[in-house]
This record gives structure tokens, sequence and C-alpha cells, in this order.
């Protein structure tokens, strides 16, 4: 029999093998327990252990059998010599059996004047009389003749240990031959619980979380590439008293870890997050994970297979601390302390992942960024509460924490959407802990600074989140590239003017759709109507900055 299964020329063929595998009879398993009585006694063998008992075994039953038959080729030879000395004399034997007065007087007469047996008189009396010609005379001399190399051959066996061992070779050798036919199923160790892993096929998913704490899993191609200043599209649909505060970038295999607002850490795989549409509100994380009451997550980070390194972790009062990544191996679903926090109005704000010789960049809401080595941080246990990273003013706070990367550029967005790419040359390396350097002009226009973070403009796009829940994907390149000391430009324009960008996240770049606005008008309409806002540095900025 032969099976073909024809799949779509869009899915996995391995994903759906192991559909079939867990699903059907395609593949099954068989319970195997090498339990054998030893001696009489049950007992457990390992392979070695039952190859010998084998053995053994079979060393027992040839010698039986060798046993058996030399019992009979004995027996068969008493007869034979009693036949071959009852047609030497012939005459005499007829002799006896006419004068004898029943069948057994013949016998007894036989035994006592031949000395035969009982056994060999019987078998001259049952003797017919055409075994009397020379040619039956003749066969039965050569029938003698190789029962004694048969009993010969028997008791050499018996007598030899090695002959026996020779014998269970050779028959072993009659066997494979006979049946040397090719095996039409794979014998191998036990597959049958498959992961549900294996059942998922490993794809780029785009996770969208909500301020309230709601989740959910979308395909990244969910969204088309729109001319900046477009108005976007609905990404999340929530209540109108939350709003989409985080969107991240990984993959259905890629561990995800949750950083709660306690210092705590959780994980889960992403193919364990529900998937969801565009427009539908998702899953409570709190239904996903085993959070305490009044716990609450606030980083999210991807960890794909094989990851070595630290985690880097940042919170909203200006401490900095890295922990390497094999302390976080283990997590069961109650979670695990990550990080201790010196008061309790403070909360993480980012967490990366970082190979240990990395530079480090930071913004706070005030507009003022550090940069500095990776190496100015010392590794700790994941209970310590960590070092500081930037002095803050008065009622400021870290707002973003990104690993620099040569080839990319400075990305930052304001709460009034507002935003410019720069040169990471601009920011140049500190000490950790200073007080760092403007990252821009701000004022009541731009508002405070939401994110700043790494992006490569021939490669990436720009998901910019407001908290009404609208979602616009921007290309990185349409976002004007301008001097740190300038205000930037117009990247995200409000539906309602009370709403405030909270977020924005880097993903891959994809192919634009030219998708019409809210007002009519196409999204290359819009950018043409929308020219950047002057880049006007503040005057007091050029004395003042640090």
């Amino acid at each position: 029999m032969r099976i073909v299964v024809d799949v779509n020329k869009d899915a996995n063929p391995q994903v759906v093998l192991n559909m079939l595998y867990k699903h059907t009879q395609l593949q099954i398993s068989h319970s195997m327990i090498m339990l054998a009585l030893v001696d009489g006694t049950p007992k457990i063998l390992n392979l070695k252990e039952m190859l010998e008992e084998y053995v053994k075994h079979q060393k027992s039953v040839i010698t039986r059998r060798t046993q058996f038959d030399l019992d009979k080729a004995l027996e068969r030879e008493h007869i034979l010599l009693g036949l071959v000395k009852a047609l030497t004399n012939i005459d005499e034997v007829i002799e006896t059996i006419k004068k004898s007065q029943d069948r057994q007087s013949a016998i007894e007469n036989l035994c006592s004047k031949f000395e035969l047996s009982e056994k060999q008189s019987v078998a001259i009396l049952e003797m017919r009389l055409q075994r009397l010609t020379a040619l039956e005379v003749e066969k039965i001399q050569e029938e003698l003749a190789e029962l004694e190399k048969l009993i010969s051959d028997l008791r050499d066996i018996l007598a030899n240990p090695q002959r026996v061992v020779e014998i269970i070779k050779t028959e072993l050798t009659e066997i494979k031959d006979k049946y040397n036919e090719p095996r039409r199923s794979e014998i191998t160790y036990d597959y049958s619980d498959i992961d549900i892993e294996d059942l998922i096929e490993v794809e780029d998913v785009i996770l969208s979380i909500t301020h309230n704490g709601y989740i959910k899993r979308m395909p990244v191609d969910e969204y088309k590439a729109q001319r900046r200043g477009g108005v976007g599209v609905s990404a999340h649909k929530t209540k109108e008293e939350d709003f989409v505060e985080n969107v991240i970038t990984t993959s259905t295999h890629d561990n995800i870890l949750f950083f709660s607002n306690k210092g705590k850490v959780y994980r889960t795989k992403g193919y364990q997050i529900p998937e969801a549409s565009k427009g539908a509100k998702g899953r409570a994380i709190i239904n996903l994970l085993n959070l305490e009451p009044g716990e609450v997550i606030n980083a999210y980070v991807p960890v794909p297979k094989e990851s070595k390194g630290y985690l880097m972790m940042a919170t909203k009062q200006g401490l900095i601390k890295k922990t390497t990544l094999d302390e976080f191996v283990r997590i069961n679903n109650n979670g695990k302390k990550a990080i201790t926090f010196a008061s309790e109005d403070d909360e993480l704000i980012s967490v990366q992942l970082t190979r240990g010789d990395e530079q480090i960049i930071m913004a706070s809401s005030g507009g003022k960024c550090i940069r500095f080595a990776e190496e100015d941080v010392r590794a700790t246990g994941r209970t310590s509460m960590g070092v500081k990273s930037i002095r803050l003013d008065k009622g400021e706070v870290v707002v973003d924490m990104a690993i620099v990367k040569e080839d990319c550029e400075v990305l930052t967005i304001t709460e009034n959407g507002y935003g410019k790419r720069t040169d990471l040359e601009e920011y140049r390396v500190q000490g950790r802990a200073g007080s760092g350097i403007k990252v821009g002009v701000l004022n009541d226009k731009t508002g405070n600074v939401v994110n700043l973070k790494l992006v490569n403009p021939s490669t990436d796009d720009v998901m910019i989140i407001a908290d009404n829940g609208i979602i616009i994907r921007v290309k990185a390149d349409e976002i004007s590239k301008i001097g740190r000391n300038t205000q930037g430009v117009k990247v995200m324009k409000m539906k309602d003017d009370k709403a405030k960008v909270v977020a924005f996240t880097i993903v891959p770049h994809q192919e634009e759709e030219n998708v019409e606005n809210a007002d009519g008008e196409s999204q290359e309409q819009a950018q043409q109507s929308d020219q950047p806002i002057e880049n006007q540095p503040a005057e007091t900025q050029s004395n003042s900055e640090e």
C-alpha cells in the first residue's frame, strides 16, 4: 500500500505529517518491558542481559533437542542391530518362531536363544517377508551405518559446547536469509508523545497588548505599510477606558517572558497566546498567566530558542540591572522573582536581551538620553535591585531602553505624533548614571517622549499605537532624518484631539498598500498635503545641553 497526501502550497508538510502522526494510525507505539523468567524468578533485564539469557535458552533448547534426537537414534540402532542378527540367522529364527505356541512364547524364545531384547524380538516378528530379500538386507545395513554416524555426531555436540554455539549462529543466519525482506515500517524509540509545538507552524506574529491586560496574536502580514501621515487601521478593539499599550514581533515557537509590576517573570510560548482578528478584543492576560491579585504585566520579551546572554532590565525610576538568561530557564506556572525594587512606586519599563559586550541607550519622558557601555553594569542575581542608569529630574521617568546597533538610527516619537530619525553618532557614549543629553526639542505641540528605539530604514517599518486603539504602519525611511536638536515631523495624525501616542514598535519591512484615510484621500495625497514642519532648534537648548 502506498499513501500520498497532497497539501496546499501554503501548508507546512512537516506540520501536516505531525498531525497525521498524532491523530491517525500512521504511527503507533508498542510498549515493551524486558521481563523474563531467570532460573524460575521474574526479572527485568537490560539489553545485554536479555541477549545473554536468550543465548542461554538457545543452548538449553539445542542440548535438549540433540539429546532427544540421540535417544531416538539409539533406539532405532538397537532395533536395526536385532534385525541384522535375525537376518544373519534367518533359518534358525524362522524355525524358532514356527515351534512357538503363540506370539508371547515366540518373543521369549527369540530373546533366550539369540540374546535379543524384547523390542528387538517384537520388531523381528513384525518384519515383513520382503525384508528377507538381498536388496532389503543391504538397505538395513546402510541405514545402520548412517545411524552410527549420526549418533557419533550428536554425542560430539553434547560433549562440545562450542558446537552448540556454532549451531545457534547457523540457525539464526538461516532465519535471516529466509526472511530477508526490506522492513515496511520503521521501528524506533517511542515518539508517540508529539509535543503540541510540533503541530504548530513556525511563523512570525504580532502580539498586541492593551493597557488593561488584554493580549492577542496576529500574523504580521495583517498590516500593510501606509504613507506617512495616514490615519491607520484599527488594531485592537478595546473598551472606552482601555487602549493598546504594547506591540511586539515574535515567532509562534519563541518563548515569551512576561515581567510584572511586582518584579516577577512568567513564561509562555507564542502559539499559546490565542490568535484573533484585528478588531477582536483578545484574551485577558490573567487568564493565561497565574498572576497574583493586583499584579499586572509591564514588560514582554520574546526569547528565541537556544538564546544565550543576559536580560537587561530598566525601571521607571532609573535603575538598571543585568542578569544571565540561564537564571530564567526554568519558570513554573507561579512565576519567578526577576528583580527587587527600591521603592513601591517603581516598576519595569523595558527588558532587553544582550550579549554582554553591547551598548545601552536610554531615554526619559523629559527628553534626556544617555548612552553607555553594557560593561558598566555588572551581572547580578535575579533578586537584586540593580544600579542607577541615568540622573532624572523631579517628575521625570525613564520611558525606554534600547540596545545599540551600529547599522541603525535612533527613532524617537512623542505623544502628540511627532517623530524623527537621527544618526546614532549624535548620541555620544557617556558613563553610566550621568545626566545625559537632550533627545530633541519638546513643547506643548510635541508632548513628552513616548519611546526611543533603534531602526534600520532600509529593512524596518514602524507600527505606532495610540491610546484610542488606532495603529498605523509606516515605512521607517519615510520618517524624516534630521538632527538630534530638533522638533521632528508629524508622523501620525490623531483623529481625536485628546488621543495620545502610547507606544511604537519596529517590525520587518512589508510592501505598501495604498489605503484611503478617514477623509477619503489616499495615502499619497495625505503625504503631499502634510509637509514636514520646519525643524527649529530650541534657543535655550544650545546653552543648556549637558
